[in-house]
């Protein structure tokens, strides 16, 4: 996994109104432009709800910790 932090993600869903499923975030992502790498953190994040961005930093942690 490329060296994403959790401030670039956030960037890429400036303005999203949060409770949302990973697909929303990978599609608003996606709108807004955002990078290959940040694309790709986003799709190997597990399918869950995230209601804040603080929700977002954590599924990031948890795709490194499975990264060899």
């Amino acid at each position: 996994m490329p060296n994403v932090s959790p401030a670039e993600v956030e960037k890429s869903l400036k303005g999203i109104n949060y409770l949302q499923r990973n697909k929303n975030l990978i599609k608003h992502a996606q709108q807004q432009g955002a990078n290959q790498d940040v694309m790709g953190v986003l799709k190997e994040m597990r399918d869950q709800e995230f209601n804040s961005p603080m929700d977002v930093s954590k599924a990031i942690g948890e795709v490194r910790q499975q990264q060899p």
